[in-house]
């Protein structure tokens, strides 16, 4: 390739990232209203900007190959910050390596764009080896913190047994996401992969959503979605768990569950995103869910509506790991709407749009889970019987 072959390529490469830069993201209708989903994912692994993936000086790179791969984009927490909407991406390299980055749109839909530096994470333990999924939360004490799982190889695994891992829930804070602080890594009798900080003060201590769990991969005798007071987020330490949502039988939450981002809170108490699993013929199924927690006693749940809130389709459902939605990040405007970033297949991220209005309505208003077929049938012959006599006035 010629210095001038050089060039007409660069420049093509440079007009095609800023053309899907700059696409318009386009609504799709949904017939159950409770949410907006967007033709576009709104970060893919051609996202990442140029700079990151290829060597452009001719002299060292004359074939204009791109020497850093990136291979998806996905699980991003979220933050509103002075009008911005962010998020903290987990970006995976080819090599397998997640590290975590901040992307901004002027909208919260489209026109997402990296910004130019990775976060560069203090570095406190030669054994860690990976770090993802940055749960966001903006504390009353004046701090944004980042809770995000820290995994190492199992030190115990037997010889040869190359994935056996252990997970750490990891602890950053900052006031800008430029500049990061390292916190010792949160202690906990079992291991934690999915630890969210709670944003306001509960009995004058920081509360956390915690997911005990006897394994890196199986929950074992981890009941479910935890509650734990800490002292202080400097030297944090799990000592008592409750479970407050917990692992039911034969649900979309039976193998695990996790909190997704920080609760919403609400006038009438806060909202709750979730991930649930269950096992099936295909593996693994990831969906999402919703819940309430009492307003001034956030361990009490107020309402669980029953089954997935949001399920994975189409495209969604083909991935690095197929047929999962995950979500730890959402973000609350000062109009009322909600922007719900989840990631499909641990490939991509997208956005559904709400409103704190409809998500109150569905988590108040929707039928729990009568975790038998016969309860199913009688909730939906009391719709249908209600819906007969509007019908037939």
């Amino acid at each position: 390739m010629t210095e001038k072959e050089f060039q007409i390529r660069l420049a093509d490469l440079k007009a095609e990232y800023e053309a899907l830069i700059s696409r318009k993201n386009e609504p799709i209708f949904e017939s159950h209203n409770l949410y907006v989903r967007y033709k576009y994912p709104i970060l893919t692994a051609a996202h990442a900007p140029i700079f990151w993936r290829f060597d452009l000086d001719y002299k060292t790179n004359p074939h204009l190959l791109q020497r850093i791969g990136i291979n998806a984009t996905f699980n991003a927490g979220a933050l509103y910050k002075d009008g911005r909407y962010l998020m903290v991406v987990r970006v995976e390299g080819w090599d397998r390596k997640s590290f975590f980055a901040v992307a901004e749109s002027p909208n919260g839909i489209d026109h997402w764009r990296f910004w130019d530096y990775p976060i560069t994470l203090p570095d406190i333990d030669k054994e860690e080896t990976n770090v993802y999924d940055m749960r966001l939360t903006a504390h009353e004490d004046g701090w944004i913190y980042g809770i995000f799982c820290s995994e190492r190889k199992d030190p115990h695994a037997p010889a040869g047994d190359l994935s056996s891992a252990v997970a750490k829930a990891g602890i950053v804070r900052t006031k800008d996401l430029i500049h990061w602080e390292r916190l010792p890594d949160l202690r906990s009798r079992s291991q934690q992969r999915n630890v969210v900080l709670h944003p306001e003060f509960v009995n004058g201590r920081y509360a956390l959503y915690t997911r005990p769990q006897d394994g890196f991969i199986d929950a074992g005798s981890g009941g479910g979605i935890g509650w734990a007071l800490i002292e202080s987020m400097e030297n944090a330490e799990v000592k008592e768990e409750l479970i407050i949502e917990p692992r039911v039988y034969h649900t979309i939450k039976e193998v695990k569950n996790g909190e997704g981002p920080a609760p919403i809170k609400t006038d009438k108490g806060w909202l709750h995103l979730a991930h649930g699993v269950r096992g099936c013929a295909a593996g693994l199924r990831y969906v999402l869910y919703m819940y309430m927690t009492d307003l001034r006693e956030p361990w009490k749940v107020i309402a669980s509506p029953g089954g997935y809130f949001m399920a994975p389709e189409g495209e969604e459902r083909v991935g690095d790991v197929s047929n999962v939605l995950f979500s730890n990040g959402w973000i609350k405007n000062e109009q009322g709407e909600v922007f719900i970033y989840y990631a499909s297949s641990d490939t991509r991220m997208h956005v559904a749009v709400s409103t704190v209005e409809k998500l109150v309505d569905y988590c108040l208003n929707t039928p729990a889970d009568g975790y038998r077929t016969h309860a199913s049938v009688s909730t939906l012959k009391t719709l249908i019987d209600r819906n007969m006599k509007m019908m037939n006035k």
